[in-house]
């Protein structure tokens, strides 16, 4: 069946699969669309796509529907290096490009990398723009290849560490199945506040708890967004490992370069 979609105010288009192509790349709720026409025939739908881009006043397509999925997409020339993976296109458009690149394979110096829909959100999380062009935008080797490793060991691991067993303990729950990155987010907040409150109370043992807490949302917050906390907090070490600076009014302040 092929359906043509309507995001109001922003466009028609077509697609077979729904959830995949607008809730999933493009990031629409069910209710933030609506399904104008369906059918099995591919040149009704085509012609059908053009015709409402007109009557509605949207950018009419240049090609025919029929014609761009019988055409097959031109794989990105990735930029591989040492240190990163880079992309040739911005990074609001890269999330589309890898979905039409899903199970393309790429060498890097840790191992090689599958595209698969868990890293294409990955990639499209964590995709840095390019200082020098801003049509580019690459991502870092070892934090991909690191973040599913790791993932891919949680189920075979024979000495799981304190964050699998969070992991374990969110799944078991359906905290990952019907939970998000914005409601882990405000139970941290709920979390923070907690911990301010018991510091002004100076209670170890409440601030323990506190800070416990936070550590088990920020664990399946980044397990939400697609990374892990494991890696989360390399990245950060590293970053801060060579730092230097000094301490200003009980505030570490970093040494500008």
């Amino acid at each position: 069946m092929y359906y043509i979609y309507h995001i109001p105010g922003k466009k028609i288009g077509v697609t077979r699969n729904l959830k995949n192509r607008v809730e999933v790349m493009q990031g629409y709720a069910p209710d933030e669309y609506q399904v104008l026409y369906q059918t099995t025939n591919v040149d009704d739908v085509s012609n059908k796509e053009i015709e409402l881009q007109k009557v509605l006043g949207y950018k009419v397509d240049g090609r025919l529907y029929k014609e761009v999925i019988n055409s097959k997409p031109e794989l990105m020339k990735l930029n591989i290096t040492e240190q990163t993976t880079t992309f040739p296109c911005p990074k609001n458009k890269v999330k589309g490009r890898l979905m039409d690149m899903l199970g393309h394979k790429w060498e890097t110096v840790f191992g090689e990398v599958e595209l698969t829909k868990e890293l294409v959100t990955w990639i499209d999380k964590n995709c840095v723009t390019s200082m020098y062009d801003k049509e580019r935008c690459f991502v870092y080797n070892k934090a991909m290849y690191e973040a599913f490793n790791l993932e891919d060991s949680l189920f075979d691991n024979p000495n799981p560490s304190i964050y699998d067993l969070i992991r374990d303990w969110a799944e078991e729950r359906g905290i990952y199945a019907n939970g998000d990155e914005k409601t882990q987010y405000v139970k941290l907040m709920e979390e923070a506040g907690e911990l301010a409150q018991a510091l002004l109370k100076q209670d170890a043992e409440e601030t323990r708890d506190a800070i416990g807490d936070m550590v088990v949302v920020l664990t399946n917050l980044a397990h939400l967004c697609g990374m892990s906390i494991e890696n989360c907090v390399a990245t950060a070490y590293a970053e801060i490992a060579e730092r230097r600076g000094k301490m200003v009014n009980g505030t570490f302040v970093k040494e500008q370069l």
